[in-house]
């Protein structure tokens, strides 16, 4: 596995070890803020970003705190364990896509390669091994690529693609052929930091059955079609303005 440091990679890594067995995971650090920052303004524009720092300084810690009992219920109900375990399997790497990340990648040797939550892999990750890279994630794709999907689905009226897709993966951003996608049903007291515990919950059944045909060598994929757009972090005055319509 490889992966960034957040409680889905750890709920799909600790499932995993359950039914499979310690297997290695590497985890690769955050993009540095300054270096983010200046990305998304390259891509966005001043004025959008400094809505997203205000979004993630502002309302996000409000809601992280306001959802600490709906995450606990979320984690009973559906058997997720969030927490990261104490194991030498995990090693951290700067980057999902550095030397290291490569030679740790190779001495694995695996068969297949779960990924969830880093930056683009490149082309030299993806060819550094036989086996195929599989993504979670967090979104019907095409139409919702990039991040937090659901709150995305739900913002335009669009419950009906609000859930998540297992994927293989290319070097495009979350433009593999479609392995399996499933819809969430957010209640009220769901939220934009509840919405991924909800679809990783969806997304686990799908990729034990991916795991079981891939090593049965009888998996079967479709191809993305239809409208398609990468999303990012709401800014601060969208996130208000759909909270107004009853979008959390």
């Amino acid at each position: 596995m490889i992966a960034a440091d957040t409680p889905s990679t750890w709920i799909i890594y600790n499932r995993l070890v359950r039914e499979h067995g310690l297997f290695p995971c590497i985890i690769e650090e955050a993009v540095e803020r300054r270096i983010l920052i200046r990305n998304r303004i390259r891509k966005l524009g001043l004025f959008a970003v400094l809505g997203q720092i205000a979004f993630v300084a502002l309302i996000r810690p409000i809601l992280r705190y306001q959802a600490s009992r709906r995450i606990r219920e979320l984690c009973h109900q559906f058997d997720l364990e969030a927490g990261q375990p104490l194991t030498p399997a995990i090693r951290y790497v700067e980057s999902a896509n550095s030397n290291e990340a490569i030679s740790l990648l190779r001495a694995a040797d695996p068969r297949i390669v779960i990924v969830n939550g880093t930056r683009i892999l490149k082309p030299d990750v993806l060819s550094s091994v036989k086996a195929p890279f599989i993504n979670t994630h967090q979104g019907i794709t095409p139409r919702y690529r990039g991040a937090h999907g659901a709150y995305w689905a739900l913002h335009e009226n669009d419950r009906d693609h609000c859930g998540v897709t297992v994927h293989f993966v290319d070097e495009g951003i979350d433009t593999g052929n479609i392995i399996g996608q499933a819809t969430i049903d957010p209640q009220p007291a769901d939220s934009f930091v509840t919405y991924p515990f909800l679809q990783t919950a969806a997304a686990l059944p799908i990729l034990r059955n991916a795991i079981a045909a891939l090593r049965s060598g009888k998996i079967e994929t479709s191809a993305t079609s239809g409208p398609s757009a990468v999303w990012y972090h709401p800014t601060i005055w969208e996130y208000i303005r759909a909270r107004l319509r009853g979008v959390r």
